[in-house]
């Protein structure tokens, strides 16, 4: 090897030689201070390069190791991410359960309705008229069992029969939101009635049911006063346009005497006559919680007349009675008028299209007259003419009843002329 470049200054000592003395190798050559195969800082310079190799071989090899490592690790972290990755995201709460009426129809073979998709995170929903039919309303009942935004529910005249009615019934067993519903026109029959009696009977938030004109006969009566007893959270209920007769009347008569919780009943158009009359006129004096009772288009009569006027002598509660169009004679108004003589609570008497006629008509008036705790406010005989006596008589109770008000089909000989 050539000498070290003038550049490079040399060392004083190099382990190859030390005080000028000839240092002799493992295999027997010699080095000199100066001369020889190798000089002492070549020697050096070689061992050091040597070192630095095994120590860089060993650095890679250790970095090698670690990477390696790093490689393993970062498969085993890869691994354990995918595992997390496969498995299924989790899904939002739907309060409205959008995605089960989707689902709902989709079994059903129905259209999903876009007016309930729109609005059915409101709190009141009307339905009416949409054609739900009872595949419809079953889709419809799925995603309101668990709907938290509607409170009032509409589905008047959507045909949903007794099948339809059967799913709103189990849903409201379910459903703890929607307070108010209407489900009249729907053709539910006995088995739909009995279904939602079965309802009734658990269901503790419902304050409004309408079953108005949905053909219901005697023995959907028979079921639906089991619930009238029992149930004693639901305040309004509309039971009108039916087919409810005596039958009926007797068993709702019984019905209404045992609740304690419902503020008005409407029976109206029914055919409730004679014995269901009385029935439900006794029940009407052992209630203390009806305040509005609506009786029109029936068939009371006479008998029925009377009787309700003896239960307005017991009642304290009832405050609005409509009994037109009862059928009811001269003689069933004025003794029922007997009962106005102590009531202390009937502010509005509707009894207008009664063929009572003017005598029935002033039978009335009289006894409010008669009666200093009497709070009549509005007394209704529209298309029943009176004559001057009761208009007479009328300016003289408006001298201590001031409020009072008076509507009939007009005084018999007003208009006549002298000649």
């Amino acid at each position: 090897m050539g000498s070290r470049p003038a550049s490079r200054p040399s060392k004083a000592y190099s382990r190859g030689s030390v005080d000028n003395q000839t240092v002799t190798r493992s295999d027997g050559s010699s080095l000199g201070q100066s001369g020889g195969e190798l000089g002492g800082d070549e020697e050096e310079e070689e061992e050091e390069e040597e070192e630095e190799e095994v120590t860089g071989e060993g650095r890679r090899s250790t970095s090698s190791g670690r990477m390696a490592s790093g490689v393993t690790s970062g498969i085993v972290d890869e691994d354990y991410d995918t595992d997390l990755d496969l498995e299924e995201p989790e899904q939002p709460y739907d309060p409205t359960g959008e995605a089960r009426y989707r689902e709902a129809c989709g079994s059903l073979g129905v259209i999903p309705a876009s007016y309930f998709l729109r609005n059915m995170h409101h709190s009141e929903l009307n339905m009416t008229h949409h054609g739900l039919g009872p595949q419809g309303t079953k889709a419809l009942a799925v995603p309101l069992v668990t709907n938290l935004s509607i409170m009032r529910l509409n589905l008047r005249d959507n045909w949903m029969e007794a099948t339809g009615g059967s799913a709103v019934a189990e849903l409201l067993k379910e459903n703890c939101y929607i307070t108010e519903i209407d489900l009249s026109k729907n053709r539910l029959g006995e088995k739909g009635a009995e279904a939602l009696s079965s309802m009734l009977v658990e269901n503790t938030t419902l304050v409004s049911l309408s079953l108005s004109a949905n053909e219901l006969s005697d023995k959907a009566a028979n079921h639906l006063s089991l619930a009238i007893a029992t149930n004693q959270r639901l305040e309004r209920m509309d039971l009108s346009h039916n087919k409810l007769g005596d039958a009926a009347g007797e068993a709702l008569g019984h019905a209404i005497a045992e609740n304690s919780g419902m503020k008005s009943l409407s029976l109206a158009w029914n055919s409730i006559r004679g014995r269901g009359a009385i029935a439900v006129a006794k029940g009407l004096g052992a209630n203390i919680f009806l305040r509005k009772l609506d009786l029109s288009y029936n068939g009371l009569g006479k008998d029925g007349a009377v009787a309700l006027g003896e239960a307005l002598r017991e009642n304290n509660t009832l405050e609005e009675l409509d009994i037109s169009n009862n059928r009811i004679p001269p003689e069933g108004a004025i003794r029922f008028s007997i009962g106005l003589k102590v009531n202390k609570t009937i502010r509005i008497l509707k009894m207008a299209r009664n063929p009572m006629q003017s005598a029935g008509c002033f039978g009335i008036l009289t006894s409010v007259q008669s009666n200093p705790a009497s709070v009549m406010e509005y007394l209704d005989f529209s298309d029943i003419t009176v004559n001057p006596d009761f208009d007479a008589l009328y300016s003289t109770t408006k001298e201590t009843c001031p409020s009072l008000q008076v509507k009939h089909g007009g005084i018999m000989n007003a208009y006549k002329t002298s000649t």
